[in-house]
C-alpha cells in the first residue's frame, strides 16, 4: 500500500476520546482551509463507529465555517434513533469549540428489495485516458507558487477525466464532466474504509462543474468558491480500489450559488452512489 493511501486511511479512522466522541487530525493540502471532503469522510467514520452491522445509506452535511488545516477536529455524535431497520446519527465537527460541519447520517440493515437504475454513460474507459496528475504536472508553470505543491503532489486517489483540458485555461463548455476515480493502491476489505474514502473523494472537483459553462479556472484571481452543503446516497456495495465513473453535472448557477449533482457507477454499469452539492460561487474582478 502506498504511503499516501495509508495516510488517508489513518486520517479517516479517528481517535476515541469518550462515549460518542472522537478526535481527528487535519490534512494540510497547501491551504489553511480544510478540504471539505476530509471532514465529511471523518464525520461518517465517527457516526459508523457507534453502530454495529448497519452500513450507511445516506448522509447530509452542512458546512458551517471554514476549517483550519493546522488544528485537530473533535466529532460529537448524537444517537438520534435506533429502529428495527434504520439507525440515525447526528454529528457535529468542531474546532476550538466552534462547529464547522453538522451532518446527519442514516444506516440500514441490509435487505433485498426491488431494483432498477439509470444506464451508465458510454464513455472512454480509464485505460485510454491520462491521469489528471500528469496533466497538472505538464502545466506546472501556470500554477501559482503557493499551491503548486498541492496540485502536483502524489495523491491517494487517481483521477482520469474524459473531458480533460488545460485546467488553468479552460474552454467554455457544457456543465457536465465524466471522471474515473480509484484508490492509487489496493485497500483493506473493510467496507467503512471504502465508504469514508468515497465520501472524501466525492467532494473533489465537484463544485467546479458549475464553472464549466463560464470558462473560469479554479485559480481565477477573483474567484471565491466554497461548499455550502453535501449529500451522498450509497445504493449498493462497491470497492474504491476498482475504477468507478463519477458523472457530475450542474443544472443551475444563480444568486452567487452553484448547484451540482453526481452519479457514481462501477465498471459493471451499476449505480453505486449518488451525490448533490450546493456551493458559494462569486467572481469579482480585482482592481488593478
Amino acid at each position: 500500500m502506498s504511503e499516501v493511501v495509508n495516510n488517508l486511511i489513518e486520517l479517516l479512522k479517528l481517535e476515541s476520546i469518550g462515549k460518542y466522541r472522537f478526535r481527528g487530525h487535519s490534512q494540510d493540502l497547501g491551504y489553511r482551509k480544510l478540504f471539505g471532503g476530509q471532514v465529511i469522510g471523518q464525520a461518517l467514520s465517527a457516526a459508523a463507529q457507534t453502530i454495529t452491522d448497519r452500513p450507511p445509506h445516506s448522509l447530509h452535511a452542512y458546512f458551517l465555517r471554514p476549517g483550519d488545516a493546522t488544528k485537530s477536529i473533535e466529532f460529537e455524535v448524537e444517537n438520534v434513533r435506533d429502529g428495527g431497520s434504520f439507525s440515525v446519527r447526528r454529528v457535529v465537527a468542531s474546532q476550538e469549540g466552534k462547529a464547522i460541519i453538522a451532518m446527519t447520517a442514516s444506516f440500514q440493515v441490509e435487505e433485498e428489495g426491488l431494483e432498477h437504475e439509470v444506464a451508465m454513460p458510454n464513455v472512454p474507459g480509464p485505460e485510454v485516458l491520462e491521469p489528471e496528475l500528469k496533466i497538472y504536472r505538464e502545466h506546472a508553470e501556470e500554477i501559482p507558487d503557493y499551491v503548486r505543491d498541492l496540485f502536483t503532489a502524489e495523491r491517494p486517489i487517481e483521477y482520469r477525466i474524459v473531458e480533460a483540458q488545460n485546467p488553468f485555461r479552460p474552454r467554455h463548455g457544457i456543465a457536465k464532466r465524466h471522471m474515473w476515480i480509484k484508490s492509487s493502491s489496493p485497500l483493506p476489505d473493510d467496507p467503512l474504509i471504502h465508504q469514508s474514502m468515497l465520501a472524501y473523494t466525492s467532494d473533489y472537483g465537484f463544485l467546479e462543474t458549475a464553472l464549466m459553462p463560464h470558462g473560469i479556472s479554479i485559480i481565477h484571481p477573483g474567484l471565491s468558491i466554497a461548499s455550502l452543503d453535501h449529500a451522498i446516497w450509497f445504493h449498493r456495495p462497491f470497492r474504491l480500489d476498482e475504477w468507478l465513473l463519477y458523472v457530475a453535472d450542474s443544472p443551475a448557477t444563480s444568486g452567487g450559488r452553484g448547484y451540482v449533482r453526481g452519479q457514481i457507477f462501477n465498471q459493471q454499469g451499476l449505480l453505486v452512489a449518488s451525490t448533490t452539492q450546493e456551493g458559494l460561487i462569486r467572481v469579482r474582478e480585482r482592481k488593478k
